[in-house]
């Protein structure tokens, strides 16, 4: 009798979890983003927010949280209760940067988040002023290994600083970086050759100057060919291994109950099979993709062994 009575207290006490799980989402979901209005990861956000408010049938409110490199939405996201109902919409350089060039970031991107869904990839464009004597990534690492060569970034810490210093260590070449503040600012430097070399994120700014003959495109960063410049090279191409790619996605706080990830990850992919939430991506200078919550921990995962040692080796940080 004890037995029995033991085995319905319990499952009288699992009920109001299971029935709650079952019921998700029974409120608004409220999406941090770590930047202001109308950059690239605000504009992917709101593209989604009706779509999903469409599928889960609760409102979507974007909350704006920038500063401190992405800290400040990371440290609310990371403090909320793990039901759902806060997600972060992330970069991969907010779990896998962040926390090892900001001295006070006191989070782990693995550890200290769920992974929920990938919305979009994004290769890096290696460019150079278009009165540079090189036409590919070949003659341009012959030629840093006999003149002095510098390379712009938007900022110490950026995926632009750390995939040229990748680039610089693969290929046994040496670069002087010099920051500037955003990207607007690097491609004026290296238009006007300040500076040799810019890895940066594409956009339709860059193609017009690719396309205008100011800047020379030598190759993309990603691991193979991309839809965003489909006849350019891979850095792979010439440097095997080489990857150095970026994207964008939504987590929650460590913890989530697997089922409402789940529900979270099949609203997002479903959102992003549309035709018009694809073509506004690519507008953005992103390639729309999706994937499962498990392979979006394994890209986080992945993304800390590829720059932590880069971050470490070259003692980047922003303090």
């Amino acid at each position: 009798m004890k037995n029995i009575t033991r085995y319905l207290l319990g499952a009288s006490l699992s009920l109001p979890a299971l029935c709650w799980s079952q019921a998700f989402p029974a409120q608004p979901i409220h999406v941090y983003v770590p930047y202001s209005p109308g950059g690239t990861t605000d504009l992917m956000a709101r593209v989604l927010q009706e779509p999903l408010q469409k599928l889960l049938g609760q409102p979507l409110v974007i909350e704006n949280r920038p500063g401190a490199s992405g800290v400040i939405a990371a440290h609310e996201v990371m403090r909320a209760k793990p039901d759902g109902y806060t997600l972060f919409f992330v970069n991969s350089g907010n779990l896998a940067v962040t926390p090892f060039v900001v001295k006070d970031a006191k989070y782990d991107g693995v550890k200290d988040f769920s992974p929920v869904a990938l919305v979009s990839t994004a290769p890096l464009f290696v460019v150079v002023p278009a009165s540079l004597p090189v036409t590919g990534l070949r003659d341009f690492i012959a030629y840093a290994k006999t003149h002095p060569v510098s390379y712009a970034s938007a900022g110490i810490g950026s995926l632009g600083q750390l995939a040229s210093e990748l680039l610089a260590n693969k290929a046994g070449i040496e670069m002087t970086h010099i920051p500037y503040k955003g990207q607007s600012m690097t491609t004026n430097a290296v238009i006007s050759a300040e500076v040799q070399l810019l890895v940066t994120t594409a956009s339709s700014t860059m193609n017009e100057f690719i396309a205008s003959k100011k800047l020379r495109l030598l190759a993309v960063t990603s691991a193979e060919p991309s839809p965003l410049a489909p006849n350019v090279p891979t850095v792979a191409s010439v440097i095997p291994g080489y990857v150095a790619e970026t994207w964008f996605g939504l987590v929650g706080p460590a913890g989530m109950p697997a089922d409402v990830v789940d529900r979270l990850n099949a609203a997002v992919n479903k959102a992003m099979s549309s035709p018009e939430v694809q073509q506004r991506f690519t507008s953005f200078g992103v390639v729309p993709k999706t994937a499962s919550s498990q392979k979006l921990g394994e890209m986080t995962a992945d993304d800390v062994a590829r720059w932590a040692p880069v971050i470490r080796e070259n003692r980047i940080t922003t303090d």
